[in-house]
């Protein structure tokens, strides 16, 4: 890493925020704002590379191999964050999309001194999750720089896995490691190297991009709906009975009871209304249709 940190985009100073510490509250907002807005115009400029690690993704997941992010500080907080979600969203297993922090769990809440500067740190977290050619890693770095970050995509490359390197510099040093790159450049932070702001607002986005859009790849949604929560609790099992209404058009009650024989299997009960078939027949269609509520209805007519 011979480039100097100051010369980083992500490190620069921005030029509309140089009174940052004399302006009243509301123009502080205003700065931000502002400043916000321009993260979405520079994601859709990658919005190609985010594709291609979309199908990294479906690819891995369909051969049973995982998501895995990878990452340290706000990166790895931010895959972490979106792996979490993937159980209760999708009903995915947790060891289906994983998100990995220099430092391990407890870093998620305090930060751990020195963790991201260890490239074999990197490597040996993969090493522990039994990292194989059938899985994807995205490394995550807003400066594109980080140590851990580059030491696990090394190794992924080394084994077969496919790599994907998420960052806000252009020409980042973690690009150079992947299969494929995303770099978002959103330009200088309001608060000078406070990469927590724009660029994780845009590394969120793309997580969030590449994680839905690779369930969405995967039959896990049928129009616009969740169809694979999990129903864990009250609140989800009231998303889940109304999901069911909305695309049947059955009342209430004639929802929740088909939930309740489908084994709280949203998509099972919705083949069940919509083909009129029993729940082992449901069951049957959706595995031939690899889980796709769309193509197990085809098949029942």
């Amino acid at each position: 890493m011979n480039e100097r940190l100051s010369t980083l985009t992500t490190e620069s100073r921005n030029e509309k925020s140089m009174r940052l510490d004399s302006a009243d509250t509301l123009e502080i907002l205003r700065i931000i704002n502002e400043e916000d807005q321009k993260v979405a115009l520079a994601v859709q400029k990658v919005l190609p590379d985010v594709q291609v690690a979309v199908e990294y993704a479906v690819q891995s997941l369909s051969l049973g191999g995982r998501l895995i992010y990878v990452g340290a500080g706000t990166s790895g907080r931010l895959g972490v964050l979106d792996a979490v979600e993937c159980p209760p969203t999708f009903s995915t297993s947790p060891e289906t999309v994983l998100g990995l922090m220099a430092g391990g769990e407890k870093a998620f809440v305090q930060a751990v001194e020195g963790a991201e500067d260890n490239e074999e740190w990197g490597e040996r977290d993969l090493r522990e999750i039994g990292l194989t050619d059938r899985d994807t890693v995205v490394g995550i770095a807003a400066s594109g720089r980080t140590p851990y970050v580059i030491g696990a995509l090394k190794y992924a490359r080394r084994i077969g896995a496919r790599t994907v390197a998420l960052s806000c510099n252009e020409r980042a040093r973690i690009s150079q490691e992947a299969d494929q790159a995303i770099e978002v450049v959103v330009g200088p932070e309001v608060l000078a190297g406070s990469t927590r702001m724009k660029a994780g607002t845009a590394q969120k986005m793309v997580l969030n991009m590449i994680s839905t859009a690779t369930m969405v790849k995967l039959g896990k949604v049928y129009e616009n709906l969740m169809v694979d929560v999990n129903i864990s609790n009250r609140k989800l099992k009231e998303r889940a009975i109304e999901i069911i209404r909305t695309v049947t058009g059955v009342s209430r009650e004639r929802a929740e009871e088909s939930l309740e024989q489908a084994r709280h299997e949203v998509k099972t009960a919705i083949v069940m209304i919509k083909a009129e078939t029993t729940y082992e027949r449901a069951v049957r269609l959706l595995e031939r249709a690899n889980g796709n509520v769309r193509r197990a209805l085809s098949l029942a007519r």
